[in-house]
């Protein structure tokens, strides 16, 4: 029988070994980091009195061969079947090779290193004070929001000049001149490029030698602002899955998508990034501060990340603008504590000054202070945005009158949703950093699923809007590090229960909820349909990296395709393609009929309905016992922390019950 010491031994070297491959490709958890080190300690203190044990027992062994001319006799200390494999798969030590208990005992300490080496090694070496950088945010037809960054003082006054992007242009128009950058916004700075032309291909050039390219937004009204392309997804983190060999701030997700982009042809090349929150990872894997300069020198190190300059024909991943929302890792995980509590405001200094400041503008009616408003609304195109800030107004979830809007957002949600859109704008989008439905079953309180009465007021304007207005409504969101398309269908349709199947397309307003763009995914399935209020559609949980392309065209769709003859309706059409780890697995379609008259009716006298969505195309395999045995495990967590919550209410209450008994 093995004696404690090599239990321990072999427990605790196989702790090192788990935890770090948990840790490195799996999830980057904060607790890891400290099982690994105490997992260490003790695989060297149980080391030790294993070789004690050996010792004694060799000195034992020595003494019975001096006192009898028998063969050898097998240590006490060598368990049966020690062995070379043994020694390091275990790491016990070997009695028969000293060599290789030093090269288990170091493989141990190897991974350790790795994981402080991902942990430490870019806020050592890269403490990214001096990064210089510049991009686009938000663009209109005649205006670019531009940030960059300049923390060498010898570089003032940065002089930016601007030109259209043609071989034989020379006219170089000059925007405006810097002459202070201070450490008050972390030496960064944003500027307005004016009085440009719609749908023109323009450059950028700043003295301090950063440069950089944009479109302009086409001119409402025109045959352009029929058809928009744009990218959305969340959650980054640098060098995750980890990788020795690689830089530490590299971010694969940014460059598989440029990849991915630079393959599409131009009709298709996105005109932004809607990145819907976790920029950065404050808290992950592990928090070393909450001052203003702890969140300030994350910001600086992802923009430090070479992934920027990654190049595909359509450019630099730095010239894709990008417009942001703020979500719980760039405050701290879940919050919902307000915008007056300790971290936020700390959190929200250098997204004010690294994204808000490139943003859209704050909707028409902010209800708020526009000082104060961290939620934006725009036009491109064919499409309208409402871009939602989950975070900085939310209460706590689950309670009667928990908010995850606040009651000046909410109203300006409401008004923009009654609000009748010009002519050509054929869809209101409406973006979130966490998801709309409540199919996901871990978590759930942090989504939209902690707030269902406020969910119910945003759903029916919705529904309202898209029977009145003949716009389609589109949700977007990320926040959970998998894919699912979710739709919900408005109960004035009167569906039937066999439109209203898991994994089935069909009417309704559709979620499409897409992350991370470079981080981890969960294998145990959480995401389920257990109602008819959440419709699911698509569910794809794996891959580090994922994010959805949304293009708007017109071209014709059937207006009843079960018809005997199908006519072809001129239509505004959304087609929505899912990429995995820089491949299209999954593609889905809604359209909107240009044929529309108010309030109500189409020119044919039929009611108003929309046209149901269907998957254009599939890659994703099929589902089998490997898929059904990981959402098994994913519902038995639920019922398990569902039970454990009722047999805790049900115990106090017969604690109370017995304690009013005694009263008595």
């Amino acid at each position: 029988m093995a004696s404690l010491p090599r239990v321990v031994a072999a427990a605790s070297s196989t702790a090192v070994r788990l935890f770090a491959y948990i840790f490195l490709r799996w999830i980057p958890g904060h607790p890891f980091v400290g099982i690994i080190l105490t997992s260490l300690v003790v695989y060297f203190s149980s080391l030790w009195f294993v070789l004690q044990d050996q010792g004694a027992s060799n000195e034992r062994d020595r003494r019975k061969q001096k006192n009898t001319a028998k063969r050898p006799l097998k240590s006490d200390g060598e368990e049966p079947g020690d062995s070379v494999l043994k020694t390091l798969l275990t790491g016990l030590p070997s009695k028969r090779s000293p060599l290789w208990t030093c090269i288990t005992a170091l493989i141990n300490i190897g991974v350790t290193l790795l994981a402080l080496d991902f942990l430490l090694r870019s806020i050592v070496t890269w403490p990214s004070t001096d990064a210089a950088f510049s991009r686009i945010g938000y663009v209109s037809p005649t205006t670019a929001n531009l940030l960059f960054r300049e923390p060498d003082t010898a570089q003032l006054p940065v002089i930016v000049s601007y030109q259209q992007f043609e071989p034989t242009s020379e006219k170089w128009i000059q925007e405006g001149t810097v002459y202070r950058i201070d450490n008050s916004t972390d030496f960064t700075t944003s500027l307005t490029l004016r009085n440009l032309k719609p749908s023109t291909h323009y450059r950028y050039s700043l003295s301090n030698n950063k440069t950089g390219t944009f479109v302009t937004a086409p001119r409402p009204g025109s045959p352009e602002a029929n058809r928009l392309s744009f990218v959305t997804s969340s959650c980054l983190k640098p060098n995750f899955p980890y990788n020795i060999m690689s830089h530490p701030l590299r971010v694969p997700g940014i460059e598989s998508m440029t990849e991915a982009l630079g393959k599409l042809p131009a009709l298709l090349k996105p005109a932004f990034m809607l990145f819907l929150g976790d920029f950065i990872y404050i808290d992950v894997p592990f928090r070393f501060g909450s001052s203003i300069d702890h969140y300030r020198s994350e910001y600086r190190r992802i923009y430090s990340s070479p992934s920027w300059t990654f190049s595909s024909k359509y450019g630099p991943a730095i010239d894709l603008p990008w417009i942001h929302t703020l979500d719980d890792h760039e405050i701290e995980n879940d919050w919902s504590r307000g915008n007056k509590t300790a971290p936020y405001p700390a959190a929200a200094d250098p997204f004010i000054h690294y994204h808000v400041s490139a943003n859209p503008p704050v909707p028409v009616k902010p209800f708020a202070h526009p000082d104060d408003v961290t939620y934006f609304s725009f036009v491109n195109g064919p499409a309208s945005f409402f871009m939602l800030d989950t975070r900085t107004y939310r209460s706590e979830p689950t309670k009667e009158n928990s908010t995850i809007l606040g009651s000046a957002q909410l109203q300006s949600l409401l008004t923009y949703l009654a609000r009748p859109e010009p002519a050509g704008v054929r869809w209101k989008i409406i973006s979130s950093s966490v998801p709309f439905t409540k199919n996901w079953h871990i978590g759930t309180s942090d989504t939209w699923g902690g707030f269902l009465n406020e969910r119910q007021i945003v759903f029916e304007a919705i529904w309202q809007a898209e029977r009145e207005q003949g716009v389609r409504i589109v949700l977007l969101s990320g926040d959970r590090h998998e894919f699912a398309a979710t739709r919900f269908p408005d109960p004035e349709l009167t569906l039937s229960s066999d439109k209203l199947q898991p994994n089935t397309a069909g009417l309704g307003v559709h979620e499409f909820s897409v992350g991370p763009l470079s981080m981890f995914y969960l294998p145990i399935r959480t995401y389920y349909q257990t109602d008819d209020d959440d419709v699911s559609v698509k569910y794809a949980p794996d891959g580090n990296s994922k994010f959805g392309l949304i293009d708007i065209a017109d071209d014709f769709e059937e207006a009843e395709p079960n018809a005997s003859s199908p006519a072809p309706v001129r239509s505004s059409v959304l087609t929505y393609s899912l990429y995995v780890d820089g491949e299209v697995v999954w593609k889905y379609r809604l359209s909107v009929p240009h044929e529309y008259d108010p309030p109500g009716r189409t020119r044919s006298g039929k009611s108003w309905i929309l046209h149901p969505g269907r998957v254009i195309e599939d890659k994703l395999v099929a589902e089998g016992w490997g898929a059904v045995f990981e959402t098994a495990l994913g519902t038995a967590e639920t019922l398990g922390k569902a039970l454990i919550q009722k047999g805790t209410k049900l115990y106090y209450e017969v604690i109370e019950k017995i304690a009013r008994g005694r009263e008595a």
